[in-house]
């Protein structure tokens, strides 16, 4: 691999650490991947962490032989939406899975997240949307996600957790914690009697205003 490669996949690395110092996830439950050229670069399934390194993440073309990989370990048992996420979605660069606390609670109930905090406009509509249940790692997982994430770019996952994706792994990151952000907003306001929802219109004018400041573009439809 050539020295960029070798950055890209120490970034994510980095990253994946940082999920887990922060608390946005813990253990091996999460994953990111990153798009490079025409492959897909992913962290192996089982993994600490702590112990992982640049050579360690598994390589997936994006076209062709559909699940094929390369490197000296098995790519996440996720690798199928990150996959598919990556080939629907010419815009993401990188996707972030967690089992961040107040996303996989919300999941758990298998609430979306409604236009609690104008933040929602970050992730291109006033909902994020709770994908239907499938188990991990399977092809109807994938599908719901993709459903779910349809003009958006962040989702929960019904019992399970969170995705979100960006134009860059740093972006993809940022919509991350931002997305736990509005769960834990969220939850702490359903303690406390409930939620003012904000209205399409005022969401559809955060929407216009960030443009402004290149906070988001709204999402492509999924393909």
């Amino acid at each position: 691999m050539d020295a960029d490669e070798r950055a890209l996949r120490a970034e994510i690395i980095a990253n994946c650490r940082w999920m887990n110092d922060s608390g946005l996830n813990a253990g091996t439950s999460g994953n990111i991947s990153a798009r490079w050229g025409d492959r897909m670069l992913i962290t192996p399934s089982a993994t600490p962490y702590a112990a992982m390194a640049p050579e360690m993440l598994a390589s997936m073309p994006l076209e062709g032989d559909y699940g094929a990989w390369e490197g000296p370990l098995k790519p996440s048992t996720e690798w199928r939406f990150h996959l598919d996420i990556l080939r629907a979605r010419p815009e993401a660069r990188a996707v972030v899975h967690t089992h961040a606390p107040y996303c996989s609670a919300l999941a758990i109930t298998r609430r979306e997240i409604p236009a609690v905090h104008y933040m929602i406009a970050a992730f291109g509509g006033a909902t994020v949307r709770c994908a239907e249940y499938a188990p991990f790692g399977t092809a109807a997982l994938s599908a719901n996600a993709l459903a779910a994430l349809e003009g958006r770019c962040a989702c929960l996952l019904a019992n399970h957790g969170m995705i979100a994706f960006g134009p860059s792994l740093e972006k993809a990151m940022w919509l991350a914690v931002e997305l736990e952000t509005l769960a834990r907003q969220y939850h702490n306001a359903l303690l406390i009697g409930g939620a003012v929802v904000l209205s399409d219109a005022q969401i559809e004018e955060t929407l216009a205003a960030f443009k402004g400041y290149g906070l988001q573009d709204p999402p492509e439809p999924a393909a």
